[in-house]
């Protein structure tokens, strides 16, 4: 009896790695590699152990010290690891020398969320810019992937390729980076067209980290039915509709989640995308409040806004997940200080509330305090619209 081969992918077994430097907390590394490890999960591991090292800076040819090195060895062979993956961008020295030594598939962070989005790609704008920043990134690491094609082949007929082919290789990829470039030229430029085609209506935009309920919140306030899922980048296409409270039309764009260490290419590749909260009237800055390090997350976007010229738009924070969030309630008698995992909701707002006055705590998915998001909405986009449409008064 012949039997049947199956083509059914068995899941990569992974490990992440990670180092505690003096700008980096042990606290800090372990919610790095667990978000790490949410990454790798996304894209199709499963994660069997984390390692940290603390050092002052990463070692020049394997990322962490000999000892680490050793013990990360070790357990790779003796594991079935097939993967692992580093929390910073690897050098291309320092790719060819763990690859070598450890001889499985070994990624660095920036690698691994070009995986994701070149998976999450849906449209042929999406594909093109991911594209171009995958290759942006491979450019200077071509002499690293050719040592690996001659140990992969080796035997008759498929001695190394030599440095001929590594150069006709580099010509080929900066040929394609070019024409990728144009293309994307030609694509940035129709989204502009589509842009100013939509009139002058207001424009709101959802910006925030990855998975925070941006695409959910969407749902809510159109009625839509856009795709959310609790996995990172879950939306890469920024999706806009044609919005309308109470008697009030806008438009409501839902962008592409930001996330710490975003890729330089990918932010650049993804200009146009960026464009739509480079020209909102408004921002609302979708928080999970749920998650235990949501203070840094806040800090991450604010922080790519400014880099991509748009810091100083108006903002509401929006405080989603209220339904998840969780605390741990001190008993009276301990006098020792409240730490921010004894903190409760109320704390929290109190707190919020004191230093942005524009910032609201909803749940998205239970669709709690929402006709108050909507009201603190309409009040905002009706400021703007009396000054682009001063004589619209059937509207006030």
């Amino acid at each position: 009896m012949i039997e049947k081969k199956t083509n059914k992918k068995t899941q990569e077994n992974a490990v992440v790695v990670g180092l505690i430097t003096q700008n980096q907390t042990e606290e800090q590394v372990k919610e790095y590699l667990d978000e790490l490890e949410f990454l790798a999960k996304t894209a199709g591991a499963a994660v069997k152990k984390h390692f940290k090292q603390k050092r002052n800076a990463p070692h020049a040819k394997t990322f962490v010290g000999t000892g680490k090195f050793s013990e990360i060895k070790q357990y790779v062979a003796q594991n079935n690891i097939d993967t692992v993956i580093f929390d910073d961008e690897l050098t291309p020295s320092q790719l060819r020398n763990i690859e070598r030594e450890l001889k499985c598939k070994i990624l660095d962070r920036t690698n691994l969320i070009l995986d994701i989005f070149a998976a999450r790609a849906q449209t042929a704008h999406a594909k093109v810019q991911v594209e171009l920043a995958q290759y942006e990134y491979l450019m200077p690491r071509l002499r690293g992937m050719w040592t690996h094609l001659e140990r992969q082949r080796g035997g008759i007929g498929m001695r190394g390729p030599g440095e001929k082919e590594i150069e006709t290789d580099r010509r080929i990829v900066k040929d394609k980076i070019a024409l990728l470039k144009k293309k994307l030229e030609k694509i940035d430029k129709q989204k502009a067209v589509q842009r100013k085609n939509r009139g002058k209506l207001v424009r709101v935009a959802l910006v925030g980290y990855t998975n925070v309920g941006k695409s959910t919140l969407m749902n809510v306030l159109t009625k839509s039915d856009i795709f959310a899922e609790n996995k990172l980048f879950a939306t890469l296409d920024t999706t806009v509709r044609k919005t309308v409270i109470e008697n009030l039309p806008f438009l409501l764009a839902d962008t592409v989640g930001f996330i710490r260490k975003l890729p330089h290419h990918l932010v650049e590749s993804f200009k146009s995308t960026l464009d739509e909260v480079r020209e909102a009237d408004l921002l609302l800055h979708i928080i999970d409040i749920s998650h235990s390090n949501f203070e840094e997350q806040i800090k991450t976007v604010n922080q790519t806004l400014s880099e991509i010229g748009a810091g100083d738009k108006k903002m509401i924070n929006v405080f989603n997940k209220t339904d998840a969030f969780s605390y741990i309630k001190k008993d009276e008698d301990d006098l020792t200080p409240l730490k921010r995992e004894n903190l409760s909701l109320d704390d929290f707002k109190k707190m919020w509330f004191a230093k942005e006055k524009d910032s609201i705590f909803i749940s998205a998915k239970k669709k709690i305090n929402i006709e108050k998001l909507k009201k603190l909405l309409y009040d905002e986009v009706i400021k703007i619209h009396k000054v682009r449409y001063p004589y619209n008064d059937f509207l006030y």
